[in-house]
């Protein structure tokens, strides 16, 4: 149910309101988004300055530049950011523990500060590989309730953070772009805010988001179409005849190679996002990180009255195995995605002309 909001509220007063509808609440959950929101911040003034300080380029911790646990050369942002997020989000005790891409195990909150019974998954610097060149960026994180023996003292352990998507309480991201904006999800709708740099507070612009169930946009990496699967294929194909082709009308394909930015321009205006699984790397069941990359951002879309998925089931529902597990991705248009998924259901044009090796013939177990 779309929630009624005066008008200019800020961020704080947002979360108020929100936790008035909630008498027992208490102030943790507030507190924890706020900071978030204040290493975004942080974060957007270390992207502005861009070139003016010596933060761009890779990270030369050793010779050739650092590695994350992705496999991945780091840059100097990334680490900055990463940083930013735990130093702004551990002091507060709303916390047990966080994870995050340039980690390479959970991070335990000190044993000198108090323990909170959130924990909290973050990208801190989604498409960092586009720094150098001033496009746009973005930050990603998710919220989830810590398991009642690690918000009571109990040591803290990956398993913790292994839950489905669908058990995030929060999640949001932070676009640095021509403005800062703060998108955010507490389970009621979607809502931006925009950061004022003169009082320096996000301020809610554009209240309960949604993505339009039909799109005429797509948003792939069509390098990779020597290695998709025969739907995402067809799928694509099929954008690209066309009026003349079986889904009667144009599309336009958009990719930034930031996916912060191509999941607020389906925000705000439509479109389907395709990262699927491929054949290029076998050993890799996708390319995107599920626990703070897939999860947040399909919560923020599925809140939005979009769809998420890997191409065969809702991404929400994935239970993950562990921490840096990768998935395919699918999100959008609702309409979009679900053609997606019918088109992976349905058996392959190869099996069609062969039936005796389909899935259910004499040659299958």
């Amino acid at each position: 149910m779309p929630i009624t909001l005066r008008t200019a509220s800020t961020l704080t007063q947002f979360l108020i309101e929100q936790r008035r509808r909630f008498p027992d609440a208490r102030g943790e959950f507030n507190a924890l988004i706020l900071d978030a929101a204040m290493a975004c911040k942080a974060i957007a003034k270390s992207v502005a300055y861009g070139a003016l300080t010596d933060t761009l380029g890779n990270h030369e911790e050793e010779e050739g530049g650092s590695i994350n646990v992705q496999g991945e050369t780091q840059k100097k942002l990334d680490v900055l950011s990463n940083d930013l997020f735990i130093r702004r989000s551990e002091w507060g005790g709303h916390l047990a523990g966080m994870v995050s891409e340039e980690m390479e195990g959970p991070y335990s909150i000190p044993s000198h500060l108090p323990r909170g019974k959130y924990l909290l998954a973050f990208d801190p610097l989604d498409g960092s590989s586009n720094i150098d060149i001033n496009v746009s960026v973005g930050s990603i994180f998710s919220v989830l309730r810590a398991p009642s023996h690690v918000a009571e003292g109990a040591p803290l352990s990956a398993t913790d953070f292994l839950q489905p998507g669908t058990e995030q309480v929060a999640a949001g991201y932070a676009l640095y772009g021509p403005s800062t904006m703060l998108v955010l999800s507490v389970g009621t709708g979607v809502h931006g805010f925009t950061l004022d740099p003169v009082m320096g507070e996000f301020m809610l612009t554009h209240p309960d988001l949604r993505v339009p169930d039909d799109t005429q946009e797509f948003a792939i990496n069509a390098s990779n179409a020597r290695f998709w699967e025969a739907p995402v294929k067809r799928y694509v194909d099929e954008c690209l005849a066309g009026k003349t082709g079986p889904r009667g009308k144009d599309f336009n394909m958009r990719w930034i190679a930031s996916m912060v930015a191509d999941a607020h321009r389906i925000l705000m205006r439509g479109g389907v996002f395709l990262y699927p699984r491929d054949t290029k790397d076998p050993s890799k069941p996708g390319r995107l990180r599920l626990l703070y990359e897939a999860n947040p951002v399909g919560f923020i879309i599925e809140q939005a009255g979009g769809r998420a998925s890997t191409g065969r089931k809702p991404v929400l529902r994935v239970q993950p195995s562990s921490l840096h597990q990768r998935v395919g991705l699918v999100f959008g248009s609702k309409n979009e995605v679900e053609r997606i998924e019918r088109y992976h259901a349905e058996p392959s044009k190869a099996e069609a002309e062969a039936p005796l090796f389909a899935e259910r013939s004499l040659f299958r177990c």
